[in-house]
């Protein structure tokens, strides 16, 4: 005789519960294990998603996808060939039905160029040389005058934070054990006002001094000051944040 109460008893509907769920997950391994075998989930085409500076190519030849290739095949080896790139920081992995598989890739970016025996090479903020050719891709990127690894960990951080100021720095050079000097480009708008103009002259590049623990939130400070000087058609040729709460402003 069947004890109903033991049966309405906690313990026995988790044992049921655990029976199910392992009942389900051997009829899902079994059903994925037999696709695998199927010609219909073969991987077909492959989608490469987010590159910027990285040839997708160089991503195809990584994966090592051939015909045989299952959608239902394990998708960490392929993910891990990838991300053993020196240009991907992180990368996805998704299948989509019945037969592409899609590549999503986080690029480890470029931050500057360093003179180098073979010329300007990129770098990034590791102080790791990427492998992409400046001569194939156009590379808008500031020069830091030597292997330093804290200027371009700063213009790694400048980029990631304020990337206004990234877009116009020329070069990044120390000029002192707790000093580095960053050379601006002109604001777009004056260096239009200045094309367009023949009694303009043409404005020079920005010099910002700055100390070697600066906050790169503080670079910001330099865009008003920039805008108050031009309405009074002074020109700026130097920026100092070298003193807490301070923005010193030198006129050309």
């Amino acid at each position: 005789m069947i004890d109903r109460e033991r049966l309405r008893r906690p313990g026995w509907k988790i044992l049921g519960a655990l029976f199910l769920v392992a009942v389900i997950m051997t009829a899902a391994w079994g059903m994925r294990a037999g696709a695998r075998k199927m010609a219909f989930f073969r991987v077909r085409k492959v989608e490469i998603r987010g590159t910027h500076y990285l040839q997708p190519n160089e991503i195809l030849a990584r994966l090592q996808i051939d015909t045989l290739t299952s959608l239902w095949d394990d998708l960490e080896p392929l993910r891990q060939r990838v991300r053993h790139h020196p240009q991907v920081s992180d990368v996805r992995i998704e299948r989509r039905p019945p037969g592409t598989v899609v590549v999503i890739v986080q690029e480890n970016p470029p931050v500057a160029l360093i003179q180098t025996a073979s010329g300007l090479l990129p770098f990034d903020s590791l102080g790791r040389q990427l492998p992409i050719d400046p001569s194939r891709t156009t590379l808008d990127l500031p020069i830091v005058a030597s292997m330093d690894p804290v200027l371009l960990k700063l213009v790694g951080a400048i980029r990631a934070a304020e990337p206004r100021v990234f877009a116009r720095i020329e070069e990044a050079r120390r000029t002192g054990k707790d000093e580095i000097l960053l050379t601006l480009a002109p604001r777009a708008e004056d260096a239009a006002g200045a094309a367009g103009s023949k009694t303009m002259p043409q404005r020079k590049s920005l010099r910002v001094r700055v100390p070697l623990d600066l906050s790169v939130e503080r670079l910001a400070d330099i865009f008003p000051v920039e805008s108050d000087l031009a309405r009074r058609q002074a020109h700026v040729g130097e920026v100092d944040l070298r003193y807490r709460d301070q923005v010193i402003a030198r006129l050309q």
